[in-house]
């Protein structure tokens, strides 16, 4: 056990936005008694268009006031800061840092016919991350990408009905369904608030997976492993942080409040 780190002591989870808030829920409902603290960086939203130089740097700052908080470990909740950064930051701190990745290897264990779907940012299918995934677990199936452009600007201004969204889902999905894709992953932390639409485009036969459930698996390992687990019989609270604007703050608190 880590002398140093209290159990009581929240964990720190960071997205560029407000996507990360889909993560958290999945987080809260495995981990009931974990306090958590979560950062928004909606100033700085999209990551996807960034170089990893500046998301490695956006995602020390934010670490930074994180520990400030006092976090016992951090989960970075997007998929783009995952392939830039969390390298780095695992070389750089010590407490430990649980990250995301697309869920290729699952998906193609649920396809039937061996043809998945992508979704995500231009940042995360241009990773180094997302390459040696489809090294290891696409070889036996056909993976068809798509950059989702504008969609992530969309879901933090908390436009999840609106028409130009709908447009952009559709836009997205239709090769993917021209592909015959059967499995399509939901590789940004954002699109699980837009996923009752992509299901409705998409059609009840495809299966769509996130990543969110695996994370908080793989968290509460972490902190297991490391004698971190809140066992104390309370429930946790939340504390939500952004650099963005009152307007960010009034999205965190609609999509907190939806199921996603």
């Amino acid at each position: 056990m880590c002398p140093t780190i209290a159990v009581n002591a929240p964990v720190g989870v960071m997205d560029s936005g407000v996507g990360g808030l889909s993560v958290l829920k999945h987080l809260a409902r495995q981990l009931p008694n974990e306090h958590f603290t979560y950062f928004a960086d909606s100033a700085h939203a999209p990551y996807g268009n960034k170089t990893a130089t500046e998301i490695q740097q956006r995602c020390f700052e934010i670490a930074e006031t994180l520990i400030a908080q006092g976090a016992k470990t951090l989960v970075v909740a997007c998929n783009t800061a995952t392939a830039a950064a969390i390298g780095a930051m695992r070389q750089h701190y010590t407490l430990p840092i649980v990250g995301m990745e697309p869920a290729v290897k699952p998906a193609a264990a649920a396809s039937k016919n061996g043809i998945i779907g992508v979704l995500a940012t231009t940042g995360t299918l241009q990773s180094a991350q997302f390459a040696a995934l489809l090294e290891h677990y696409g070889q036996q199936v056909q993976v068809i990408t798509q950059a989702c452009i504008g969609l992530v600007e969309c879901i933090e201004q908390g436009q999840l009905d609106t028409p130009h969204t709908q447009a952009l889902l559709r836009q997205y999905c239709q090769p993917l369904m021209d592909a015959g894709a059967d499995t399509v992953v939901l590789g940004c932390t954002h699109y699980p608030f837009v996923r009752a639409h992509i299901q409705a485009i998409v059609g009840p036969a495809v299966t769509l997976i996130d990543t969110g459930a695996a994370v908080a698996k793989r968290l509460h390992q972490v902190l297991a492993e490391k004698e971190l687990l809140n066992t104390a019989n309370e429930a946790g609270d939340f504390v939500f942080l952004t650099s963005g604007t009152q307007a960010t703050q009034r999205v965190m608190h609609t999509l907190w409040n939806i199921s996603a």
